[in-house]
């Protein structure tokens, strides 16, 4: 089994990859494999609404943009990590835009992410997170995704690069999400 996590953060190996790894440390335990992706100085675009994934159905988007590898990521993987910062009380662009070309793709190839399992990651300053975490929960909803719980919503708290590992109910709070993530992946696989 293989979990994928997409990091939506402009910074590589700040606060959002630090909790994503200390879900991933609890995954690996459990014997499932992690891939993190990091989005940051990737290019792509956001969703045309064109609906070209819908009428060709191959499981891509017509944009030829780093976009599709992370589709493929996802069609490959048992469970799905999004994982963004908070900019201004919701995902990053980046992350936005990942959620739009693939979800199309996915809904308009048979709902190609069904039964998968997906988790959400959420990073930030202050406020704002639970809308970011509900964003991305819709993306797994609409997508018929099963999405398992944690002690508290999956949220670290940290401002500079870093100091999300001074959050102890945030580390603590992914610590339990992975282990339920990797029950759940594994009830599934029977």
């Amino acid at each position: 089994m293989k979990v994928v996590a997409f990091n939506g953060s402009a910074r590589k190996d700040g606060n959002t990859a630090i909790l994503v790894r200390t879900l991933f440390k609890e995954l690996e335990k459990a014997g499932i494999e992690t891939e993190l992706v990091q989005l940051a100085g990737k290019k792509m675009h956001g969703c045309l609404g064109c609906g070209k994934c819908q009428e060709k159905k191959d499981r891509h988007c017509i944009i030829p943009d780093f976009a599709n590898e992370c589709i493929e990521k996802m069609d490959e993987a048992d469970g799905i990590i999004l994982a963004s910062p908070t900019y201004f009380s919701d995902v990053t662009s980046e992350m936005k835009a990942l959620i739009d070309r693939s979800g199309y793709v996915a809904l308009g190839n048979d709902h190609m992410f069904r039964r998968k399992v997906g988790a959400a990651v959420v990073a930030v300053r202050r406020g704002g997170a639970i809308h970011t975490f509900d964003t991305i929960n819709h993306f797994f909803f609409i997508n018929q995704m099963v999405v398992p719980g944690s002690n508290y919503w999956n949220v670290g708290i940290g401002l500079a690069p870093g100091d999300v590992e001074k959050d102890e109910e945030g580390l603590a709070t992914m610590k339990v999400l992975g282990e339920n993530m990797a029950w759940v992946m594994k009830k599934l696989k029977k």
